[in-house]
C-alpha cells in the first residue's frame, strides 16, 4: 500500500511539473536563468584569422582567466599570457580583464579593468600594459590618476606610446620612460577632447574621438564646444534625504548642435593645428574621420545640420587647408557612413549610398566611383573587404526583409554575387569574419531557435567548431506548449506590402474571436519583424498567447528593412503620421483577413519610438486600438535630442508643421481606451519630462488614464533589483485587466 501511494505520489510530481514546464512564468522569464541564452566568449582574431585569442577560466587562479590561443584549423591550443602574468606588484591576485588589445608587433597587450558607464557603455577604467618579453605589468595614468577614470587608450604604431583620454584631455604615455604629456589642457565639462558629448554618442555611436596617424607622430582629434548646449536636469530623489540634480548637456530639437572641430597635434606635444572647414560651426556635424595612409591628410565626413548634403573633405594637417573631394545629397536624410577606409593603393576609399535607390556600396578615386554591390537589391553592410583576393564580404536579404544572409561579390564586378550563408537555415545570420578571409565566427537562429554559434570556414561555409550551441535552452523551448511565430504579408490599398507575424494561442480554435496585442516599434532605428531569436521579449509574448492572446508585429515603412530607399526615406517629414497610417491600415487589413481576430479587443504596446507610436495609434485611430502600454516614449517630438530628430523631422524653424502634425501630444484628446504610461525618471535619453507634458494634455482634455514611475531608472528601465520582472508584471496585469484574453 505504501509503494503503491509512493509511485503515485511520483507520477504525479512528474505530471504537475511537466505541466510546469509547459507554460512560462514572468520568474522563470525575468528573475531566474531558467531561460537564458549562452554567449560565446569574445575572441580576437590573431596572426589574420590564422588563430583566435580568448579569456578562458584559469586552472591556476580561481575565478581569474589566462589569455589562450587557439588554431582556427585544428582547434590546438596554448596559453600566451597566463593569469599569473596578470598580477601587478604588490598583490596576489590578478586583474580582472574586461578588453585587450595588442601591439602591432604583439610584443606587449594593453589591458582595459574596472569600467564605468559613461551614458550607455563602460567607456571609462583603468589601463595596464604588460610587456611580454620583461613579463613587467604597469598601470597607465600615473600615480596621481583618479580610478576608473581614462579612456580609449591605444597603442601608437610602433607600440613604445599609448595615448588616453583623461577627464577630457589628451595624453601620452610613453612605455620606454614613463613621461607623461598633455597634448590638450583645455578640457572641462563644457570643452571635450578626444571624446563626445551626450548626442554625438548616442546619435552618431561617436566614442573615441582621436586617431594615431599610420606613421606614428601626430594625433587626430575632436574637440566639442558645447558651453552653448544648455542642461538639462535630471532630479534624483531617492539616492539621499534630499534631492539633487543631474545635468545633462542636452540640444533639444530647433537648438544649435555643439561647435564640432578637428585638430592635429604633433605626439610630442605643441601647437594644434585646426582643420578650416568651411561654414558655421554650430550649423554642421563632423561624425567620421579617417587618416590618409601617407598620414599628411584626413578625409572627414562633412554633414549639414539638416542632414542631407554629406562633403567628404580633404584636409592637408599641415596647415588645415580643406577640399571637397566627394559629395553625397538627399531630399530626406543622409546616415554618416562607417564603411569608411582607405583600400591599399592609398587613394580610393569607400563609400556607402542610397543614391541609387538601393544601399550600396561604392569605391571613390579622384572624383570617380565605381558601384561594386548589386544595382537591384540592398547591401546591408559589410563585413568584410578582401583586396588580396578581390573580395566583398556583405550581409543582403533580396527576397525576405525578415532575415539576413551573407553574400559576397568580386571588387572587380566580373561575376554574380553568390550567398554563402546555407540553403537550409532560413533565418537571421551574423558573423565576424577574420581579415584573411579564410574564417568566421558565425551565429546562427531564427524565430523560435536560440542562436548557435560555430567557427566557420569560407567560402564553403563548414562547421569547424561549436561554440555555444544553447542545446539546453532549445530544449527548454521545444518542451513550451506553444505555438510557431507565422510570418505573413499585409497588402494595403495603394499596394504597399507590410511584412508582419502572429503567434497564435493555445488551443487555438478559428471558429472564435480572440483579441490581438500589436508590438510596434516602426521609426527609422529599427524592425520588430525578424525572423531571429527574439530573447525574453519573444518568451514574454509567447507567455501570453499561452494565456489567450494572439500576439502580432507589422513593420511599417520607414523601418530600416532592405526594401530599398523610397521604403525607408518615404516617412521624411512625417514621422508619427505615415507610420501609424501604415499600422492602422495594416491591424484593419487583418481583421478582414481573419475571423478570428476579435476587432473590440485590439491593443499594442511599445518602448521608446514604439511608445510613441502606441500613442499615435490610441490617439489617431481610438476606433481601432482599444488599450495601449507606452513605455518611455516621445510625446512631444520637440522633446528630443536635435540631431536624431532633425534627421527625419526636418529642422523645426523650417519645418513646424511636422513637428505639429507628428507629435502625439497634440491628439490626446482623442484617447478613447485605456493607456498606461510607463518611464524611468532617471531616463537621459528620452527625458521623464516628455510623460508629465503629456501628462498635463491628457488631464486638460478629462481622459483617464494609468501612470508608473521608476526612480532613477534609464531609458532600458532595468537598474535596480527586480526591475525588468516588475515591469512585465506590471504589463501583463494591466493588459489582462483592461484586454481580456481567451477566445469568445
Amino acid at each position: 500500500m505504501k509503494k503503491v501511494c509512493c509511485i503515485f505520489f511520483v507520477i504525479l510530481s512528474v505530471s504537475i511539473l511537466s505541466a510546469q514546464q509547459s507554460k512560462l512564468s514572468l520568474e522563470q522569464i525575468f528573475s531566474s536563468r531558467d531561460f537564458s541564452s549562452e554567449r560565446s566568449k569574445a575572441l580576437k582574431w590573431f596572426e589574420g584569422g590564422d588563430s583566435y585569442t580568448t579569456l578562458v577560466a584559469s586552472s591556476e587562479n580561481n575565478g581569474y582567466y589566462d589569455i589562450i590561443k587557439t588554431d582556427t584549423k585544428t582547434g590546438e591550443q596554448s596559453i600566451l599570457i597566463p593569469a599569473k602574468w596578470m598580477i601587478p606588484k604588490g598583490t596576489d591576485t590578478p586583474l580582472r580583464i574586461e578588453n585587450y588589445t595588442w601591439s602591432t608587433d604583439k610584443s606587449k597587450v594593453l589591458f582595459f579593468t574596472n569600467s564605468a558607464r559613461v551614458w550607455r557603455y563602460n567607456t571609462k577604467g583603468d589601463y595596464w600594459v604588460l610587456d611580454l618579453k620583461t613579463k613587467k605589468l604597469i598601470k597607465l595614468g600615473g600615480i596621481k590618476s583618479k580610478p576608473s577614470s581614462l579612456m580609449f587608450a591605444k597603442f601608437s604604431p610602433d607600440g613604445n606610446k599609448i595615448g588616453y583620454v583623461r577627464e577630457h584631455n589628451i595624453y601620452i604615455e610613453s612605455l620606454t620612460d614613463g613621461n607623461i604629456k598633455a597634448l590638450t589642457t583645455d578640457g572641462t565639462d563644457k570643452i571635450i577632447n578626444g571624446t563626445f558629448d551626450w548626442a554625438y554618442e548616442e546619435e552618431f555611436s561617436c566614442r573615441d574621438g582621436f586617431r594615431w596617424s599610420p606613421d606614428g607622430s601626430k594625433i587626430a582629434y575632436w574637440r566639442i564646444d558645447a558651453s552653448k548646449i544648455k542642461n538639462f536636469l535630471m532630479i534624483n530623489t531617492t539616492d539621499s534625504i534630499y534631492s539633487y540634480t543631474i545635468p545633462v548637456q542636452y540640444p533639444k530639437a530647433g537648438e544649435k548642435p555643439s561647435e564640432a572641430k578637428v585638430g592635429v597635434v604633433n605626439a610630442s606635444g605643441g601647437v594644434t593645428t585646426w582643420m578650416k572647414l568651411p561654414g558655421d560651426a554650430s550649423n554642421q556635424y563632423i561624425p567620421r574621420m579617417i587618416w590618409k595612409p601617407n598620414s599628411k591628410s584626413l578625409l572627414l565626413q562633412h554633414l549639414n545640420r539638416a542632414q542631407n548634403h554629406n562633403k567628404v573633405t580633404l584636409c592637408n594637417t599641415l596647415d588645415g587647408s580643406t577640399r571637397v573631394v566627394y559629395e553625397d545629397k538627399e531630399t530626406a536624410w543622409l546616415e554618416a557612413v562607417d564603411d569608411f577606409k582607405y583600400l591599399e593603393d592609398a587613394s580610393t576609399f569607400t563609400w556607402v549610398s542610397e543614391k541609387s535607390g538601393w544601399k550600396a556600396l561604392y569605391l571613390v578615386k579622384d572624383g570617380n566611383e565605381t558601384q561594386v554591390s548589386p544595382t537591384d537589391s540592398d547591401m546591408i553592410n559589410i563585413e568584410l573587404i578582401d583586396e588580396k583576393n578581390g573580395w566583398l564580404y556583405y550581409m543582403a536579404s533580396p527576397e525576405n526583409a525578415t532575415q539576413r544572409y551573407l553574400y559576397r561579390i568580386k571588387l572587380n564586378k566580373k561575376g554574380k554575387a553568390e550567398r554563402l550563408s546555407p540553403k537550409d537555415q532560413p533565418g537571421t545570420h551574423r558573423y565576424r569574419i577574420a581579415p584573411n578571409g579564410k574564417f568566421a565566427q558565425h551565429t546562427y537562429s531564427k524565430s523560435g531557435l536560440p542562436p548557435t554559434t560555430d567557427i566557420i570556414s569560407l567560402p564553403d561555409h563548414k562547421v569547424i567548431k561549436t561554440l555555444v550551441s544553447n542545446q539546453k535552452l532549445k530544449k527548454q523551448i521545444a518542451a513550451i506548449d506553444h505555438n510557431p511565430q507565422e510570418f505573413f504579408k499585409i497588402s494595403l490599398d495603394d499596394g504597399t506590402s507590410l511584412d508582419a507575424y502572429m503567434i497564435k494561442p493555445l488551443a487555438f480554435d478559428p471558429s472564435k474571436k480572440y483579441p490581438v496585442l500589436f508590438h510596434v516599434y516602426g521609426e527609422p532605428w529599427s524592425q520588430t519583424v525578424l525572423d531571429s531569436w527574439g530573447g525574453s521579449n519573444y518568451l514574454w509574448h509567447t507567455m501570453l498567447s499561452q494565456q489567450g492572446y494572439i500576439i502580432m508585429s507589422i513593420d511599417n515603412r520607414g523601418t530600416p528593412g532592405p526594401k530599398g530607399r523610397e521604403w525607408r526615406k518615404c516617412v521624411y517629414g512625417q514621422i508619427g503620421v505615415l507610420s501609424s497610417s501604415d499600422q492602422a491600415q495594416g491591424t484593419q487589413k487583418i481583421i478582414e483577413m481573419f475571423d478570428f481576430v476579435d476587432p473590440d479587443r485590439i491593443g499594442i504596446w511599445g518602448w521608446s519610438g514604439g511608445g510613441s507610436m502606441t500613442l499615435n495609434a490610441l490617439f489617431r485611430y481610438p476606433e481601432i486600438y482599444k488599450m495601449g502600454m507606452a513605455v518611455a516614449p516621445v510625446s512631444d517630438q520637440r522633446l528630443y535630442d536635435n540631431i536624431y530628430q532633425e534627421r527625419y523631422s526636418g529642422i523645426p524653424q523650417l519645418m513646424p508643421e511636422s513637428y505639429e502634425k507628428g507629435s502625439p501630444v497634440n491628439f490626446a484628446k482623442n484617447l478613447k481606451g485605456d493607456l498606461l504610461l510607463i518611464h524611468g525618471t532617471g531616463d537621459d535619453n528620452v527625458h521623464y519630462q516628455s510623460i508629465e507634458v503629456l501628462a498635463n494634455a491628457l488631464i486638460r482634455h478629462n481622459k483617464i488614464f494609468s501612470m508608473v514611475s521608476y526612480p532613477n531608472r534609464s531609458h532600458g528601465i532595468y537598474e535596480g533589483e527586480n526591475t525588468s520582472r516588475h515591469l512585465r508584471e506590471t504589463l501583463t496585469h494591466y493588459l489582462k485587466t483592461n484586454l481580456p484574453g481567451g477566445g469568445k
